[in-house]
């Protein structure tokens, strides 16, 4: 049997950093604004106020203090509330590409893995920044890997469902080293007008090194087994984003809000909490192990109350801040990369045997679990 494991991780994070109270400044300018346009029709009854938001209210609900992102002027900017990026010309690297290959970098330091040695590329995340060609295969030349690469989109499940195709292409034997890159720019899908969500996501990009346990490098820093992965998909329309091709032919409007990321908050809290609780918990049944074997547990950072919860369901007590580390208090939700952060900066003290679950989950609804044991 091939074993698999991780053995480099790499993490890129944007310089503009947004904090709650310049985001709700901002925000509540342009409440102020809307309201003051159509004070008339609200005077008349026939349109209802918008409300302001709260550095308070967005903790409260969130546990999101903070956020990075790509650019923060037009975000802050009450007349253009989303951000301003250049458009590339078709010879320059793509954002994605760029984010991609700079965590890639740290990544295969990490592993002390050559580029040329990478078989397999996969760039895994919510939304690609264009149909094709992929972005995947741009990375490829970009790094100089070898083999072939594509892009995958399962929403904020993207990186785990990456970390099992990529660990069945090694254990198949088809290629012995992978690279798992997940470049999220959630700012440009997120509606910074709308009170309930304007606060939830970031940018960020995440990458993992895997190989063989057999030919893998003896000085990379760190090696995690992983002993099993498990995928789970229900549909449903809580969380969606209409964006597609299929908008100019369908005459709908590229700029309604159905066009940006939508959801209902508390039907999501209610339904994926116990499917990904379910989930991890039967996981590690199959594996002859129980949520008391949990060393660590990375979860998907969308929600503070969420991963509490969940957490609590699988170890059947309340966890400590150690045992399932939150990130989202400074990075927000950056969707597939959240659960990947996580595991890149909450991992040094993780001793050798030691057993945790890198778990994420979203629209779909979707989730993957994959358990891992430190070497």
């Amino acid at each position: 049997m091939t074993n698999v494991v991780i053995t480099g991780t790499g993490l890129y994070t944007p310089e503009h950093a947004i904090d709650n109270e310049a985001l709700v400044a901002a925000f509540n300018a342009w409440v102020d604004s809307q309201n003051s346009h159509n004070a008339d029709a609200i005077a008349r009854g026939e349109q209802q106020p918008q409300a302001h938001s709260s550095s308070e209210f967005i903790e409260k609900a969130s546990g999101i203090k903070s956020r990075y992102v790509l650019d923060a002027s037009g975000i802050l900017d009450p007349e253009r509330m989303r951000p301003k990026l250049p458009q590339r010309n078709n010879d320059e690297s793509s954002i994605q590409c760029e984010m991609a290959t700079n965590a890639a970098r740290q990544a295969l330091a990490a592993a002390q893995v050559a580029p040329s040695d990478i078989e397999l590329v996969i760039v895994a995340c919510s939304n690609l920044e264009r149909a094709y060609p992929a972005v995947a295969v741009e990375v490829q030349q970009a790094l100089g890997t070898s083999g072939y690469g594509f892009d995958m989109n399962v929403a904020c499940s993207s990186a785990t469902f990456a970390l099992e195709m990529a660990a069945n292409a090694i254990a198949s034997g088809s290629v012995k080293r992978a690279l798992v890159v997940n470049p999220e720019i959630c700012s440009a899908h997120l509606n910074f007008t709308d009170r309930d969500s304007h606060f939830i996501f970031g940018d960020a990009c995440t990458a993992m090194v895997l190989e063989n346990s057999a030919s893998a490098s003896a000085v990379a820093e760190q090696r995690y087994e992983i002993l099993g992965t498990r995928l789970v998909t229900k549909f449903s329309n809580a969380i969606r984003n209409n964006a597609g091709f299929l908008n100019r032919i369908t005459d709908s409007d590229p700029l309604a809000l159905d066009k940006l990321f939508v959801q209902e908050g508390r039907r999501v809290f209610r339904e994926v909490c116990p499917m990904v609780a379910q989930l991890i918990t039967d996981h590690l049944a199959s594996l002859e192990l129980a949520g008391s074997d949990l060393t660590r547990m990375w979860l998907h950072q969308a929600n503070r109350h969420m991963n509490d919860l969940i957490a609590r369901k699988v170890l059947g007590r309340d966890p400590s801040e150690e045992q399932a580390p939150i990130i989202l208090d400074r990075y927000a939700n950056t969707s597939s990369a959240g659960s990947i952060i996580a595991f890149h900066l909450h991992r040094d003290n993780f001793a050798s045997g030691d057993i945790g679950v890198i778990c994420s989950f979203g629209a779909g609804y979707s989730a993957g679990s994959v358990v891992i044991r430190r070497q």
